[in-house]
């Protein structure tokens, strides 16, 4: 019997239920990626408590440390004078191994059930992460063991991020992805603010449990995810987006009937019925070479290792350069440092809402790289000057120096995985935003490591090196960015009735 729902009511239900459906999956990527950086951040709150200052403490009757012992109360290993290069080893255990196995992981996120792929990598990253605090409890004193579990824990975290940008990809077409994605990119800044209260509540007692309970809520984390993750938006019979591999006539045109919702999913069921009639053909995964020769795939690659390069250098050693430059308190160095995140998230907000408007991801970068690179200059010499400067600069820098970066892992991953190259084949999706953020990765390791190699000479050759990995990043786009301006002359030509000879 059919409906006798007016078409705009039956339209208005079923763009409410669509709608319904995408929030759900926004809300819970949101929540999965920021159990990931939740997990990662219990280490830079502990490192303070495996070395510290034993003469504050009160040293136990029947501790067998001699008198003369100034570090019985740090934990073994880390209770040497080279602490430091212990501690940056089991972060650069992590940083390299997340590095490297990124471009793994997307290869098997392409081939293997999405729900499944991210769960069972939650639930490992829980483990690991509840193994490293285990070592408190345990009483392990060995090197290798927290290196180990750093390694493991680097590489099964890499199924997080290819596997939300893709899920989310599927549920969100081009239009307004950018801005989206902004929004749903502070999931880092959120993690890193839980993981970091959360693992204060134990640092100075038992600092196992600042592990174990991150550790412990991934876990519940993947598996509501195995409960409640949705990959495709025609597994529940919802509206899928339009991607590049969409005739551009139909997504230029507004009015024309194949492009409405309606008929979007009419197609969507039609071919549901046709495969359940017989066997259907998957679109197949697409190689890693593969997705490297999609166009733009190495240059923004190239692009987020420098810009990627810039972003973790101040996210490890903003504190000490504030601390050491302005002579604040440690607690207050870490406390003024968070700024640079919250200018990250208003500039990962901006720039995909002007790469939107703009239809110019690659402007949008270049734009505001070239303008990070006097800003960081500008902050290293002005910036210190008192607090109302530091609060201003810090949040300019970091709304310029993370917006790229964000809009690349997010956004452009996303449109360069729908590419119109592929035809339609969204199963590039996960391999290309591995491909992208592994290399991102690459710097992430090496920005922290050349500025403990060059700050002993100097805090200003440190931002030297920062303004050149900006520029770089900068140069590596010119050719987007020169097609990009041709397509704006060419849309602008269309606009005006010119009409070419």
């Amino acid at each position: 019997m059919r409906s006798s729902l007016a078409p705009g009511v039956w339209f208005f239900r079923a763009f409410s239920r669509d709608s319904w459906f995408r929030g759900l999956i926004l809300l819970l990527t949101f929540l999965i990626y920021a159990c990931y950086h939740m997990s990662r951040k219990p280490i830079s709150i502990v490192k303070s408590r495996l070395h510290q200052n034993c003469s504050e403490q009160i040293k136990p009757i029947n501790d067998t440390h001699s008198l003369n012992d100034t570090m019985w109360c740090s934990w073994a290993p880390f209770d040497k004078d080279n602490y430091k290069e212990l501690l940056g080893g089991v972060d650069n255990a992590f940083l390299v191994a997340y590095a490297i196995g990124m471009f793994i992981s997307g290869v098997f996120g392409e081939r293997l059930p999405l729900r499944y792929y991210l769960s069972a990598g939650m639930l490992l990253s829980g483990l690991f992460t509840s193994l490293f605090g285990l070592g408190y409890f345990w009483n392990i004193h060995e090197l290798w063991y927290f290196v180990v579990i750093q390694v493991c824990n680097g590489l099964v975290q890499t199924t997080g991020w290819p596997s939300v940008v893709t899920c989310v990809g599927n549920w969100f077409g081009k239009g307004k992805r950018g801005f989206i994605m902004g929004i749903w990119n502070s999931h880092t800044s959120v993690g890193n603010i839980l993981g970091s209260l959360i693992a204060g509540i134990w640092v100075n007692g038992q600092w196992g449990l600042s592990f174990v309970v991150p550790g412990i809520i991934t876990a519940i984390m993947g598996v509501i995810t195995f409960l409640f993750l949705i990959e495709h938006p025609e597994d529940v019979d919802c509206a899928p987006p339009q991607h590049h591999g969409e005739p551009a006539e139909n997504q230029d045109n507004p009015e024309d009937p194949g492009n409405s919702p309606c008929s979007i999913r009419e197609s969507g069921l039609e071919t549901v019925a046709k495969c359940s009639k017989g066997p259907c053909e998957e679109p197949a995964a697409i190689s890693f070479f593969g997705a490297l020769r999609i166009p733009g795939v190495v240059e923004f690659s190239l692009c987020l290792l420098f810009a990627k390069l810039v972003s973790y250098t101040f996210l490890y050693w903003l504190p000490l350069y504030i601390a050491n430059v302005a002579h604040f308190s440690a607690k207050e160095a870490g406390d003024l440092s968070t700024l640079f995140d919250v200018g990250g998230i208003i500039g990962g907000i901006v720039a995909g809402l002007v790469s939107d408007y703009t239809n110019g991801r690659a402007t949008t970068c270049c734009v505001m790289l070239i303008l990070a690179a006097p800003m960081m200059f500008l902050y290293n010499y002005i910036g210190q000057d008192g607090i109302a400067s530091s609060i201003v600069m810090l949040i300019i820098c970091g709304g310029l120096v993370n917006g790229p970066y964000a809009l690349i892992t997010t956004a452009v991953s996303a449109d360069l995985g729908t590419h119109k190259s592929l035809k339609g084949n969204a199963k590039a999706l996960s391999t290309v935003t591995a491909i992208i953020d592994g290399t991102g990765s690459i710097g992430a390791a090496l920005g922290p490591l050349l500025a403990g190699l060059i700050s002993p000479t100097g805090w200003n050759n440190v931002f030297y090196m920062l303004i050149s990995a900006d520029v770089l990043a900068c140069l590596l786009l010119c050719r987007l960015v020169y097609k990009e301006i041709l397509a704006w002359k060419v849309s602008l030509s269309r606009g005006s009735g010119y009409k070419e000879i």
